[in-house]
């Protein structure tokens, strides 16, 4: 269980729809799908109807403040089995980089690592009160490119198992370009906030609208989306 599975969910029945990819910057082939997620039949490129247009909103937002720049998104919809498949994928990952052996592992050892992967992914829970953010369809992996199409620098990769992934990692530093790394997520936070979504606590890339983590965050006792199969 995670702190805001407390929150109910009173599903409103809007629709996924099809996110409009020209108007948003985005890596192709997605992110998942080159490292093997299948997706059976279904995009990640959907959202919530009201979600998009609140996404839409925000691109407004960073047009006016910087021209030329984009939302660029990473991911955004996704079923439980693809969120089962990062998990797995992940934990595994951990095993390779610290070049260890699962069969040597005790159950203990096994436990500590999949706490490390649990702290930034969501349990790919199939009970209808307990759904991954994403597969609400209300929530969205995204970063910024300027005007000429670069992706920006924001000091950590999106997924990254590291302190680096909290949004204020870098408040307090005296570093010029770690400065930088913290102006950018607060432009990303701005623009997003403005719009109606809320910041995942842990993660300067995730933003939601209307699920259990955005109720938990706005004080709501209620979630308007809940999973989509």
């Amino acid at each position: 269980m995670k702190y805001y599975h407390s929150i109910s969910i009173q599903d409103c029945g809007e629709p996924l729809v099809t996110i409009p990819l020209e108007k948003f910057s985005i890596e192709l082939p997605h992110p998942y799908e080159k490292l093997g997620a299948i997706y059976q039949g279904k995009s990640p490129y959907y959202l919530r109807k009201g979600v998009l247009d609140a996404l839409l909103n925000a691109q407004t937002y960073l047009h006016q403040e910087y021209p030329g720049w984009n939302i660029q998104i990473f991911d955004a919809y996704r079923p439980v089995q693809v969120q089962q498949f990062m998990v797995d994928y992940t934990f595994n990952l951990v095993i390779k980089e610290q070049k260890l052996i699962l069969e040597n592992l005790t159950i203990q050892e096994q436990q500590a690592i999949w706490e490390k992967v649990y702290q930034i992914w969501a349990i790919p829970s199939d009970d209808h009160a307990t759904p991954p953010p994403h597969s609400t369809g209300a929530a969205i992996d995204i970063t910024l490119v300027d005007n000429q199409g670069n992706s920006l620098n924001m000091g950590g990769e999106i997924d990254e198992l590291s302190g680096r992934s909290h949004p204020n990692f870098y408040i307090n530093s005296s570093s010029k370009i770690e400065r930088t790394y913290h102006q950018r997520r607060e432009i990303l936070n701005k623009i997003m906030t403005q719009a109606g979504f809320c910041r995942h606590p842990k993660e300067w890339w995730h933003f939601s609208l209307g699920d259990q983590i955005w109720a938990w965050q706005k004080g709501e006792s209620i979630a308007r989306y809940g999973r989509i199969i």
